[in-house]
């Protein structure tokens, strides 16, 4: 009977010491969430200051997660990053693919999007965004600009053609504008990338949502914003598992 008893308490232990060390493999830390980059194609491990970084990517580069070359890249038609194509309909208009350059930027770039970064698994990448809380204006202007201009899907994320190497229109897929593919804002901002982004009903220096666009010379005002999530996450909302795309 004591023999016994000795036996319960060993595993009682055992299972009591397991517990306390064990993490959620797939979660990234809760106190991972500020100043980081993803672990991605194209992230460095850590944010550094990149003084040259080229064009809408500038504002990031006291302190980045992107390269000058990764920057440089970004603004190219077809670039070497992901032979992603803009002009798969036609000549995509200069003041659309400006916010396209910006949200590359953001994505490539931006130290400040640790707590809305989850795990994936993906060939390309090991983590992504998800509903980052866009600053409705940014989405507002976006879509303004784009809505004249052309494209053959409602989700650039996934179901290319690339057959020929890069994105072309999977068949079928009729080439017609924006707006017919994106009849609001928030369906383009939040439907075009599976959704790495929610459109805040939040405006730009309001601490509250991610913006785009900032003056770097009144310093990167996503930093705070992301503190705000962070604490919030810290003080008991789960933590991010891994999801399947």
């Amino acid at each position: 009977m004591d023999m016994a008893w000795q036996m319960m308490q060993l595993l009682l232990l055992a299972l009591v010491t397991a517990a306390g060390s064990a993490q959620p493999r797939n979660a990234r830390a809760r106190t991972d969430l500020l100043n980081v980059c993803m672990n991605a194609k194209h992230h460095k491990a850590q944010p550094s200051p990149e003084d040259e970084l080229y064009g809408q990517c500038s504002p990031w580069k006291k302190n980045a997660c992107c390269t000058a070359n990764t920057s440089q890249e970004l603004h190219k038609d077809i670039s070497r990053l992901y032979n992603f194509n803009w002009d798969h309909c036609g000549k995509m208009q200069p003041a659309c693919k400006r916010h396209f350059i910006q949200d590359a930027c953001l994505y490539e770039c931006s130290p400040n999007l640790g707590p809305w970064i989850w795990q994936v698994n993906q060939s390309w990448r090991k983590e992504r965004i998800l509903n980052v809380p866009l600053c409705k204006e940014d989405c507002e202007h976006w879509w303004e600009d784009c809505r004249t201009s052309y494209t053959c899907k409602s989700n650039w994320h996934k179901g290319w053609n690339w057959t020929s190497g890069i994105n072309e229109c999977p068949a079928g897929a009729l080439c017609r504008t924006f707006e017919s593919y994106f009849p609001t804002p928030a369906t383009l901002c939040e439907g075009l990338w599976s959704h790495s982004f929610k459109v805040s009903n939040y405006s730009g220096g309001s601490g509250r949502c991610i913006q785009m666009w900032f003056d770097s010379a009144q310093g990167n005002a996503n930093e705070e914003v992301a503190k705000f999530y962070a604490a919030t996450m810290n003080a008991g909302a789960p933590s991010h598992g891994i999801i399947g795309s």
